[in-house]
């Protein structure tokens, strides 16, 4: 026979011939008539074991009619083995001529657990059938093992979620994957990008893979500006004037069934808005005292809530935002996320400094969710502890830096857009301003991403600037975007595109190395955002 290639001599296991009575039967075994491997004259040779041919003669005589006789035959060779089987008579032709013949059964059948994959086994681990990462009993298939979906504490695993995902809760070593390191619901979630329509008193919600418009939502007051996009993917958006602030939910799950008739009634795209009180996505409004547009709402940011360690959902997050009233005093006001209740506030005077200064522009929390406000042009940075509520003054660059767009990156440091085309960065580390000149003018939205690179939309020329923060230097300071009109804010979506909000009522996706534009969203209405409008800056704040 010939398995994989190589020729083995042929072996008659266990067969008997019974005789009929009053014959002789002069049977020749052949080798050549039970198998032919690799010779056409039909011969075979014999294994170096020393087994014989096993081409006989063997004569065999049986007793007469009466005796009913029957005998067996060993076959003799380098290998002996007994043959028994059957002989079945018959009779043949007109004549009477009468024969046997003779049938050799194979009980060469495969035996699960004997090692040896054969038959129609799957596998065979011989005694180890049916321990843990070995084949099943049965041969059949693997047996116990990480991936069956089935927890065995005993053998190590921590958890066995059966997929192939390795990087969601469960790893596909069987071992649970830190929330921080997974990428599953908060990426999804976080897969939407948020600008606010300044010319209608609407937001949009564009999907940042597909770049399609998926809900347009109304808000409170009117003239929204800023939104702030939580781990949750819900998004807080505030108004300036009438001031206002209102929270829309990323996915139909987290929306309300209001009229409890079953059905989530919410808008599916920019040419279905639906009124303000009639979506049941929008989850809540909070109206703001402020006196007038300078002195609206503006700075908003969610607090970075650390994710339930079992389970990896986070808990509804606490907001913050800022606004001034008639008096000049800043109100900085922590709100419930889940109902937009007023949790605590904090006076502090927010006079002007020239410039055409205006209440808090910009907003960003660090990982311990203390509020970091700036206002523009000249005036000072200041930050509000979430515990204590200490206001805490920490100056400006050079004391004369003229600023615009503000955020924070994954080291606590601060970043700011000039005016005069530099950057500037307050250093947590040492609380200390640093400078980095820059070659245009105007600059506005600011964001970081993960890897430390600062993206700032220009306007003079029309475009995109790009610094690098570990090596303190300008990558590109002239990012062309075809047909650009009036660049604004600057975000940084999941997957680390580049996304550039221009009041021309578009939005680019650009690749972050090759600075191509990859995607455009049309049909915005006035969109003015420049904050954190992914909620991408908020994730490099996760608590560890």
């Amino acid at each position: 026979m010939e398995v994989s290639g190589r020729c083995y001599p042929a072996r008659v296991r266990g067969s008997t011939i019974t005789l009929l009575p009053s014959a002789i039967l002069l049977v020749t075994l052949s080798l050549a008539s039970l198998v032919s491997c690799g010779d056409d004259a039909g011969s075979t040779r014999g294994e170096s074991d020393g087994a014989s041919s096993l081409t006989q003669s063997t004569a065999v005589t049986t007793a007469s009619s009466s005796d009913a006789a029957s005998a067996s035959e060993t076959l003799t060779g380098g290998d002996s083995e007994s043959m028994t089987g059957d002989s079945t008579a018959s009779s043949s032709s007109s004549s009477g001529a009468s024969g046997s013949t003779v049938g050799v059964s194979d009980s060469d059948a495969s035996a699960c657990g004997d090692g040896v994959v054969s038959g129609d086994e799957a596998c065979d681990d011989g005694d180890a059938n049916g321990s843990y990462g070995a084949c099943a009993d049965d041969c059949g298939g693997p047996g116990p093992r990480c991936g069956d979906g089935v927890l065995q504490a005993d053998e190590g695993e921590a958890c066995d979620d059966g997929d192939a995902i390795d990087n969601n809760a469960c790893s596909n070593a069987c071992q649970d994957v830190p929330c921080e390191e997974q990428d599953g619901a908060p990426g999804l979630v976080l897969s939407y990008i948020w600008i606010a329509n300044d010319g209608e008193a609407t937001v949009s919600k564009i999907n940042t893979m597909s770049v399609v418009e998926e809900g347009r939502y109304r808000v409170i007051g009117a003239r929204p500006s800023r939104t702030s996009v939580n781990l949750n993917g819900d998004v807080a958006v505030s108004s300036r004037d009438p001031g206002g602030v209102t929270k829309v939910a990323a996915s139909v799950e987290r929306c309300v069934d209001k009229n409890n008739n079953g059905e989530i009634e919410t808008s599916s795209g920019p040419g279905d808005v639906l009124p303000l009180e009639a979506d049941e996505c929008v989850l809540w409004t909070r109206s703001i005292p402020s006196p007038n547009y300078n002195n609206g709402p503006r700075a908003t940011a969610w607090v970075a809530e650390k994710p339930d360690p079992e389970s990896c959902e986070y808990p509804e997050p606490r907001l913050w935002i800022a606004w001034r009233d008639s008096d000049k005093n800043a109100h900085f006001e922590l709100l419930d996320g889940e109902d937009g209740g007023l949790l605590e506030e904090v006076l502090y005077p927010f006079p002007d400094t020239g410039g055409g200064a205006k209440n808090p522009y910009g907003g960003a929390v660090d990982q311990d969710g203390n509020f970091y406000v700036a206002g523009i042009h000249n005036q000072d940075v200041l930050k509000v502890d979430i515990e204590t509520l200490e206001v805490t003054d920490l100056g400006d660059a050079n004391g004369d830096d003229d600023r615009y767009g503000m955020t924070l990156d994954g080291d606590g440091d601060l970043w700011a857009a000039g005016y005069g085309g530099e950057l500037y960065r307050w250093r947590s580390a040492d609380a200390t301003w640093i400078t980095y000149p820059g070659a245009h003018v105007n600059l506005r939205g600011i964001a970081v991403d993960a890897s430390g690179s600062v993206w700032a939309a220009s306007e003079d020329p029309c475009g995109l600037v790009h610094f690098d923060k570990n090596s303190e230097s300008w990558v590109n300071q002239d990012i062309p975007l075809a047909d650009c009109v009036d660049p604004w804010g600057v975000a940084v979506d999941h997957e680390g595109f580049v996304w550039v909000v221009d009041k021309g009522d578009k939005a680019y996706k650009l690749n972050p190395q090759t600075y191509a534009i990859v995607g455009l969203a049309t049909g915005l209405v006035d969109p003015y955002t420049y904050s954190d409008m992914t909620g991408a800056v908020l994730k490099l704040q996760i608590p560890g």
